[in-house]
């Protein structure tokens, strides 16, 4: 308990729950490995915080942009929830010190791992939200995300890939790239998706995701990389 008033410093916030906060620092393989412990993983808060991340970025960014449509304002939000920025978060804080795994998520880097880390936040965020309410916690995650949102707005963080990769590709091959699914893998409330974007029987390149359109995007991303060194010239053979 006393590190995890270290946590609670670097937070800002007092927990009246401190058995919220430990629980949310609970991987599932800590569980599995100790069942006569009788704890329980973090996954249920996991996807609360989700929701309470998802609702209260969604009402920052129709306060800030009031005349921005409802697709500007997804593309806007999916550019600073997801698994990048709230794993940066969790580093900030240095939550991966204090996660509860089982030895073999020790030993393969657990505590550094950007999807692990990424969860952990939101099972943070759902300790704060049962611990001290939603205003609270709202408060907390506007202070976060307000310059993640303006960063976003002045330096167009986000890129709708998919539609860039479309252009070049009617450019070099006179063909509209499709979207495959590679893999699926991993449990329901922690999903990896593969997709590959394709040109007629080519695939391009390949990318990964928590969800298919995060991973069209991705993959969208490395092709534009490679395809943008290539000149339209020497494509005559696809």
């Amino acid at each position: 308990m006393l590190a995890l008033r270290d946590l609670e410093n670097g937070l800002g916030y007092r927990f009246d729950q401190i058995a919220l906060l430990e629980n949310a620092l609970t991987h599932r393989s800590f569980v599995n490995e100790n069942p006569a412990l009788g704890c329980k993983d973090n996954e249920r808060l996991e996807f609360l915080g989700d929701a309470v991340l998802e609702l209260t970025v969604s009402h920052m960014l129709t306060r800030k942009f009031p005349d921005y449509t409802e697709g500007q304002l997804s593309k806007l939000r999916a550019s600073v929830v997801n698994e990048q920025p709230l794993a940066e978060l969790a580093r900030r804080f240095r939550i991966g010190e204090f996660l509860l795994l089982g030895r073999g998520e020790e030993a393969s880097g657990g505590r550094i791992k950007t999807s692990l880390l990424a969860n952990a936040f939101e099972s943070v965020i759902a300790a704060m939200y049962l611990d001290a309410g939603f205003d609270h916690t709202a408060a907390f995650i506007e202070g976060l995300f307000a310059p993640l949102i303006q960063e976003g707005t002045a330096t167009s963080l986000y890129r709708d890939y998919k539609t860039d990769a479309q252009e070049i590709c009617q450019v070099l091959f006179r063909e509209v790239p499709r979207y495959t699914l590679i893999a699926e893998t991993g449990p329901d409330h922690d999903k990896r998706f593969e997709m590959s974007l394709v040109i007629g029987e080519r695939v391009i390149a390949t990318g990964t995701g928590r969800n298919k359109k995060e991973a069209e995007q991705q993959a969208a991303k490395i092709a534009l990389e490679e395809l943008r060194q290539t000149d339209p010239l020497q494509r005559g053979d696809v």
